[in-house]
């Protein structure tokens, strides 16, 4: 299963001159940068974790990619996206987020059915990310440490 969140997301996976064009893109328009991360990517989980500090004052694309790199390496098993946050008044909000890393291995999301009383029935979704295994082990094939 392939998550399709943010920008781009119906799109092949950028390539990492892609994504400096599109940092150029946003600094060109004066928006502050920031790398984050998750193993959860529900999509009703829109706070990942910040990789470092927003970059409000870094101007060039080479210093985002270098941030990008470091969190690559960190985290080479999780979902990280760059977002854009346009400061000026009247939009004060996230602009643009795309996914730039992801897991070998998607864990996709499962549909759970409730009965309830009388002929209701309700559903969820839930990221196989959030099973009882640890951080690390949550994208091993079926199986796999169990």
């Amino acid at each position: 299963m392939r998550i399709t969140q943010g920008t781009f997301s119906f799109l092949p996976d950028l390539s990492d001159a892609q994504i400096a064009r599109q940092i150029g893109y946003c600094l060109d328009r004066q928006w502050a940068l920031g790398i984050e991360y998750t193993d959860d990517p529900h999509p009703r989980n829109t706070f990942w974790e910040m990789f470092g500090a927003p970059m409000f004052d870094v101007r060039d694309p080479a210093g985002i990619m270098a941030e990008l790199a470091d969190c690559r390496a960190t985290y080479p098993n999780h979902y990280i996206r760059v977002t854009a946050f346009d400061a000026s008044a009247g939009t004060e909000s996230v602009v643009l987020a795309f996914i730039v890393n992801r897991p070998a291995v998607e864990p996709g999301f499962r549909l759970l059915r409730q009965e309830a009383e009388g002929r209701t029935v309700r559903y969820a979704i839930e990221s196989y990310a959030v099973q009882a295994r640890p951080e690390g082990a949550r994208y091993a094939s079926a199986g796999e440490g169990d």
